[in-house]
């Protein structure tokens, strides 16, 4: 199953930090959801990614979204992230890349001339339907919250 926008979004069930098991159908008539993938914890991206969604978070919950952050980190790693930067949502452990191949967020990256298999960075806008309403892939860090809390305010107000 692959993403396509105007589509159910895929179900998943994933550990979250907290110890809970969260499932993306429980926020179905209730939420909309900020679904981002991110490559790592503790990383310089992943870290600014982290704290802008943070230090918009009063925003996102005024206008009725929940953000949840997921990477293939453990959530022992998850909870130091949370802790280090006072991040105030889950971060989901998706070890076996599961949840990310099914949006399509599993890639053959390249670095330094090494290639290898990681996340790449992307945001996913899902409504209270459970509909797929507005992707970003191969996010730019700089100015990406902004850009999403502005698509909820303006388009699904």
């Amino acid at each position: 199953m692959t993403t396509q926008i105007g589509n159910k979004a895929p179900d998943f069930t994933l550990k979250a930090n907290n110890g809970e098991t969260v499932r993306l159908s429980d926020f179905i008539g209730k939420k909309h959801v900020v679904l981002y993938f991110y490559p790592k914890d503790m990383t310089p991206g992943c870290t600014t990614e982290a704290c802008d969604f943070r230090d918009h978070h009063e925003s996102f919950v005024d206008v009725d979204a929940v953000i949840l952050g997921v990477s293939p980190d453990p959530v022992t790693q998850h909870q130091k992230f949370i802790d280090k930067h006072g991040l105030p949502f889950l971060l989901l452990e998706d070890s076996e890349h599961k949840v990310a191949e099914d949006y399509d967020v599993w890639k053959l990256k390249k670095n330094f001339g090494k290639e290898y298999m990681g996340i790449e960075r992307s945001t996913f806008i899902i409504n209270k339907e459970g509909i797929l309403v507005k992707e970003w892939r191969k996010v730019k860090v700089a100015g990406h919250v902004e850009d999403a809390l502005s698509y909820i305010k303006t388009e699904l107000a």
